[in-house]
């Protein structure tokens, strides 16, 4: 289906493209947010008559986003959750967490504008993107976490699982030999290799 954009749709094109796209996306997504109209010769019509109003009116939006902009400095959110001792949350960290967070931070943010490809399901620092606007968005960290603690060392750059496990690699380790059969013991390893170099 051919439809003309409302506003900037990221990898499609800016106000006023035609752009084909999948029925399916334009029903579904498109049209009811009304970020665009069918490409017909009545709405192609209807949009030149009011180009310059709806360009105006993404010029003011877009200008109280970069105000608001502003206020995203260097903001971090710190979540505490349960996980595992190998790192993995029992559960995930999903949009409507990120929101509740950043709006309890004092940020008008809603579920549509924050952008998290897939979940967040282990503890560490994550940077995510928030979009004011479909031509302006900030960057938030995340710092998903066990304890208030474990959150602080995070945000000082230390990584608290590697920091864990090094901590149980400080005993015995026996020297692995990549060619050994299974189960050899070190005098048998040596003998197969003596009767290799007898042959050869």
């Amino acid at each position: 289906m051919d439809v003309i954009l409302l506003e900037r749709v990221e990898k499609l094109g800016a106000i006023g493209d035609v752009v084909k796209v999948k029925d399916g996306f334009a029903r579904n997504y498109l049209l009811p947010r009304k970020k665009a109209l069918r490409a017909n010769e009545a709405n192609k019509k209807v949009f030149e008559a009011n180009r310059a109003r709806i360009e105006s009116e993404n010029a003011s939006r877009r200008s109280d986003a970069e105000k608001e902009a502003g206020s995203f400095n260097d903001v971090s959110v710190t979540l505490i959750r349960q996980a595992s001792n190998t790192g993995q949350l029992y559960g995930s960290v999903a949009v409507r967490d990120l929101v509740e967070a950043l709006v309890a931070d004092g940020h008008k943010v809603t579920k549509s504008q924050v952008v998290l490809d897939r979940p967040i399901k282990a503890i560490g620092v994550y940077e995510i993107r928030v979009a004011l606007h479909p031509e302006v968005s900030v960057a938030v960290k995340v710092n998903v976490a066990r304890s208030p603690e474990e959150a602080e060392m995070q945000s000082q750059g230390v990584d608290v699982m590697a920091a864990m496990f090094e901590k149980d690699e400080t005993g015995f380790v026996e020297d692995y030999d990549p060619n050994a059969e299974p189960g050899a013991t070190a005098e048998a390893r040596e003998e197969q290799a003596e009767g290799e170099n007898a042959e050869g």
